[in-house]
């Protein structure tokens, strides 16, 4: 059994407000308890699962939520539990033989062994929240609509812990019935009403930061195992896949940032998640007419506000360091003066409401007609291949901004092959049937390709960022002559540079495709 479900926070200034619309004449409300059990070395949690027993109408119910797709879809098992109404939380224990679906016990089974895992369990955290929920008609479609308001505390804690306990104010969009779509298209109205941003950390994640001391969770890179697909997939599955993958790294960093994260590390991994979907989207536009142009504008927007903020902080932890080793003189950087800093670009409702979209697009059913994806990827595999190659042999004749484009088009190749190596490591020579490889298996191919690929994009980043540096440093010395030693620096040194990434560029040619 799979849960769709689109999770939002709530800014401040719109509880109030909120709270109002909910509540109206059909909606209820039900205070929650619930409890949460994992083992001490949280082996639940590392699989992705999160154990709970929650008294909700009336009874106590014990659920298992399982690893979905890492954007609106998970694993749910539930079960009622033969517990007295008045139960807490030092009567309360889950009972794994409860669970009738051999999934539900297969994914357990997965973290440890049943009998082990038994005894190893353990109340970590728990939460208490009051909610208010109704039902909203969309279509066909029944739409549960959630405000939840309350705590997630620590299992344990002592009267000096200060951080035993945090608020929560979440809105969830869940589908009982119907089309994914319609969710979506509610849950945009609720978003642009009462400017609400996506958030992917649950409340078991929510309880496991507590437990750690952490406000957000690390950022998160691009998962490629899973891509997984096989060799006859249609063009517009295909994309869908891809899009999904991409979210995948694109929603935990915006909703870390939207939270507050003040960590670097979240912005560098969403703009590299925006930069690979928009990728995504303008390679493989023709696959299908459900692309809304506007998706790329506002991506390609966002993506530009965070590089201002991400400049900055290169040029504070990298290249002023980086300078003061060869004896320049200091140059504060500092983020004064950037319009808009990433929490503000990533809350903006434009933003918000692309990813969405982009969520809806991900649930579309395919085409019948949609032709199969692998003999256009190849081609478009080949022409950018053919583009890097002509490319390495003049690049360092070209002028900075020609250069730029040339570090673009290797960026386009590295992912546009991350995302079509599940199209040929799966391709079977036996029948012209696909193969099932297992997931997370590391495409061999793949990877003596990217030998090649890597080098290069080292390189070229690195000068890139020396390009970018000495564009700052000389516009600062306008008013700071400290920063002239770095703009004679990067001078000195541009020309070598150069000719380092055209020989990275030429060792391209020789990598062994595999398409």
């Amino acid at each position: 059994m799979y849960e769709i479900e689109l999770k939002f926070c709530v800014p401040e200034f719109t509880q109030a407000n909120l709270d109002k619309q909910v509540r109206t004449k059909t909606a209820t409300q039900q205070r929650l308890a619930a409890y949460y059990f994992d083992t001490a070395d949280r082996a639940l949690a590392k699989a992705g699962m999160a154990l709970r027993v929650r008294f909700e109408n009336g009874n106590w119910v014990q659920t298992l939520k399982t690893a979905g797709d890492g954007v609106a879809k998970r694993g749910e098992f539930n079960q009622i539990r033969d517990l007295a109404p008045d139960a807490d939380a030092t009567t309360i224990r889950p009972d794994l033989t409860v669970f009738d679906d051999p999934n539900a016990k297969a994914a357990l089974e997965r973290a440890m062994a049943l009998a082990d895992l038994d005894g190893a369990l353990k109340l970590q955290y728990l939460t208490d929240v009051t909610r208010t929920q109704r039902c909203i008609k969309k279509n066909t479609s029944q739409i549960e609509l959630a405000y939840d308001v309350g705590t997630v505390a620590k299992g344990t804690s002592n009267a000096d812990d200060t951080e035993a306990q945090r608020v929560l104010h979440e809105l969830e969009f869940e589908l009982l019935s119907g089309d994914a779509s319609d969710l979506i298209e509610v849950a945009k109205v609720w978003c642009k009403r009462h400017k609400l941003y996506l958030s992917t950390v649950t409340k078991a994640e929510r309880g496991g930061l507590l437990l750690a001391g952490k406000r957000y969770p690390a950022a998160t890179k691009a998962d490629l195992s899973q891509l997984n697909f096989a060799s006859d997939i249609s063009q517009f599955a295909f994309l869908q896949h891809v899009v999904n993958n991409c979210l995948a790294q694109i929603l935990p960093n915006a909703s870390a940032i939207a939270d507050g994260s003040p960590d670097g590390n979240h912005v560098h991994q969403l703009r590299v998640g925006i930069r690979r979907l928009r990728t995504a989207l303008k390679t493989f536009k023709n696959f299908t007419d459900a692309i809304d142009p506007n998706w790329i504008l506002v991506l390609k927007h966002t993506f530009s506000l965070l590089g201002e903020y991400r400049d900055r902080e290169i040029l504070q932890i990298k290249t002023q360091p980086m300078l003061a080793a060869q004896g320049a003189p200091h140059v504060e950087w500092t983020f004064d003066g950037i319009d808009v800093l990433p929490i503000d670009a990533v809350r903006a409702n434009d933003f918000q409401i692309v990813l969405l979209e982009l969520i809806k697009f991900t649930h579309l059913p395919a085409p019948a007609d949609s032709p199969a994806a692998l003999s256009a990827v190849r081609k478009k595999l080949k022409k950018l291949f053919k583009k890097i190659a002509i490319a390495s042999e003049h690049y360092a004749t070209l002028d900075t901004d020609q250069q730029h484009d040339v570090r673009k088009d290797l960026k386009t190749l590295r992912y546009v092959s991350e995302f079509a190596a599940p199209l040929f490591a799966n391709q079977s020579k036996d029948k012209g049937k696909a193969k099932d490889t297992a997931k997370g298996k590391k495409n061999a191919k793949l990877a003596a390709f990217l030998q090649y690929l890597e080098p290069a994009q080292d390189l070229l980043g690195e000068y890139n960022d020396n390009v970018v540096g000495q564009e700052h440093y000389a516009a600062r010395a306008a008013t700071d002559p400290n920063a002239l030693f770095a703009v004679g620096w990067f001078s000195g040194r541009q020309a070598e540079s150069a000719a380092r990434c055209a020989v990275g560029l030429q060792d391209i040619k020789n990598a062994p495709v595999f398409w």
